[in-house]
């Protein structure tokens, strides 16, 4: 199971990519193999300042819809629209393509609050 190093991660199964104060936001590969063929990625949160772990946006698949909480707390700058043509990309680059939501990070401390790679291998039992 792909786990990559140079990211963050949430133990509610979302990564984090960060460059400067701009947060990349997609969900793991273990996220999307538990929640099956992803049909919808829904963010109706756009341009909106959030909280960590505030529901920025759900996640629909075959059989269940998941929330999706923020990672950081920041205002949600930028959705990937091509997930509304291809929610299934989610499914085949979790870690590129797939990735859902940017947020320019508010508060820069909460970042050390994320888990490492390693962590989140313990987290899943990688």
């Amino acid at each position: 199971m792909s786990v990559p190093s140079n990211l963050k991660y949430t133990k509610d199964h979302e990564w984090v990519s960060i460059e400067g104060d701009i947060a990349t936001v997609g969900i793991t590969h273990f996220a999307q193999k538990e929640l099956g063929d992803i049909v919808y990625v829904e963010v109706e949160t756009l341009d909106q300042t959030l909280d960590k772990d505030e529901v920025f946006g759900t996640v629909e698949a075959v059989k269940t819809v998941s929330d999706l909480f923020l990672p950081l707390s920041g205002e949600i700058i930028a959705f990937n629209d091509d997930l509304e043509s291809a929610p299934e990309t989610v499914n085949s680059d979790p870690y590129g393509a797939g990735w859902m939501i940017k947020v320019k990070i508010a508060n820069p401390a909460e970042i050390e609050e994320l888990l490492s790679d390693a962590s989140y291998k313990e987290l899943i039992g990688a």
